[in-house]
């Protein structure tokens, strides 16, 4: 009996999509190791540069405005060159920009380079969540962005272990922070344009397993989508909300995680690992934790709308307590509660993802995540110039105020999102 030779390259038990999500893990921990690298050096690099802290605001600021603005033109961008070759792109601009910070000698030149960095990596999530759509099912998917997004956790808790030591190792040049993951991006891309492509194109996805990836997907036309097309929808807006609120709480975190412990309990350059360890560990297992609790929702049969929406709400109730973090005297109840925070963050931005693909078809997902990222970013910069106000005038009491936001932005942006998507359903585009 002559068998098909099909039947030899789809073996049954083939789970390709684990691996093709281990590459946009990998993705997410690099830009989180470049993103964060200045968040851990800036307490250290404002007394050798000469920042003030409006400065400082204003670097983040920079970076945020580039972020914004480029998600809409990446994520429509990597809706026309596709997932592939939009990945290689992105993220070969970021770590050209990254490496570029070396030549920086003022805060503008930060700026500028902040910028760059900015470019490049405001293409990540959007051709991530594009991958995820055309790789996991829905029933699969909140689960699927909670892993892979984790890699910005394990990315901003490895940076204040790795950086020390590279800085070290370099005769205590600032430069080898910026500098040392080059070759491993370059290594990166390589390994991702051999291996990826779309499920049904790849020779060893198994025909059990592509049934799988499209158990749950309904039959869309091919073609582009207009981000101009796509704003007049309520539930982009919705989307927007849910990003321009939420995601700037991480920002803080991020940009300021270091020098908030630095200014209240003393920390410095070496002591700072185990702190930011501890918390994007914890946030980390939060974000995965939530991301399945959802899945697991809708496996139970609940509805979409109920699924995704109870999980939404566990996300808000995580961050409630992290308002009481400027007021706590003792160093690891304040992580503790800051790492929950982020945990619920986590959990909000995986939700935030699926409920992209939940809502819109493949052929949008890119863009509708680019413009959310929009939002998410303008959000991030208006923080950005807040705190360093805030901290310029008032000191270490300055952070009171985000903190709080903090704690109460995910239920106002969840009474947000009620309003505009009251029922999350796919939309045939």
């Amino acid at each position: 009996m002559i068998q098909n030779p099909q039947s030899k390259i789809r073996n049954p038990k083939s789970n390709i999509r684990w691996i093709v999500l281990s590459f946009l893990f990998l993705a997410t921990v690099l830009l989180y190791l470049d993103r964060s690298a200045l968040g851990i050096m800036a307490p250290f690099l404002q007394k050798e540069i000469g920042w003030s802290e409006q400065q400082y605001g204003n670097i983040n600021t920079a970076f945020m405005i580039g972020y914004a603005l480029c998600f809409l033109i990446m994520g429509s961008l990597i809706d026309r060159i596709g997932s592939r070759n939009g990945y290689a792109l992105s993220v070969g601009l970021w770590a050209v920009a990254q490496a570029s910070t070396i030549f920086a000698g003022t805060w503008v030149g930060f700026a500028l380079s902040r910028t760059g960095l900015s470019v490049g990596q405001s293409g990540n999530f959007p051709v991530a969540n594009k991958v995820l759509a055309e790789w996991f099912p829905k029933k699969e998917r909140a689960l699927a962005v909670g892993l892979f997004n984790g890699g910005s956790n394990v990315g901003t808790l490895t940076s204040p272990l790795v950086i020390p030591v590279v800085v070290s190792a370099f005769s205590n040049d600032w430069r080898a922070a910026f500098l040392w993951t080059l070759p491993v991006s370059a290594g990166w891309i390589i390994c991702w344009l051999i291996f990826y492509r779309k499920p049904e194109e790849h020779r060893l996805v198994t025909s059990l397993e592509l049934k799988y990836i499209e158990s749950d997907r309904e039959i869309q036309r091919e073609g582009k989508v207009s981000w101009l097309y796509l704003i007049k929808k309520r539930e982009v807006w919705g989307i927007c909300v849910g990003k321009f609120i939420a995601d700037p709480i991480w920002w803080f975190y991020l940009f300021w995680g270091a020098k908030f412990l630095n200014s209240k309990f003393g920390l410095n350059l070496q002591e700072i690992g185990l702190p930011f360890f501890t918390i994007y560990l914890l946030s980390w297992i939060g974000g995965i934790f939530i991301g399945w609790l959802s899945s697991s929702f809708l496996k139970r049969g609940w509805s979409l709308n109920k699924g995704r929406k109870i999980g939404f709400l566990v996300c808000a109730a995580f961050a409630l307590p992290v308002m009481l973090v400027p007021h706590i005297e003792t160093m690891w109840l304040a992580v503790a509660l800051i790492a929950l925070a982020a945990g619920g963050h986590c959990g909000w931005s995986a939700n935030i993802f699926s409920l992209v693909s939940d809502i819109f078809p493949g052929k949008a997902t890119a863009s509708v995540t680019g413009i959310g990222g929009f939002a998410g970013a303008v959000g991030g910069a208006l923080i950005a110039q807040l705190v360093g106000r805030l901290l310029q005038n008032r000191g270490i009491d300055g952070y009171s105020v985000p903190f709080i936001i903090a704690s109460v932005g995910y239920i106002i942006a969840l009474i947000f999102i009620q309003i505009l998507i009251p029922k999350i359903r796919p939309l045939n585009i």
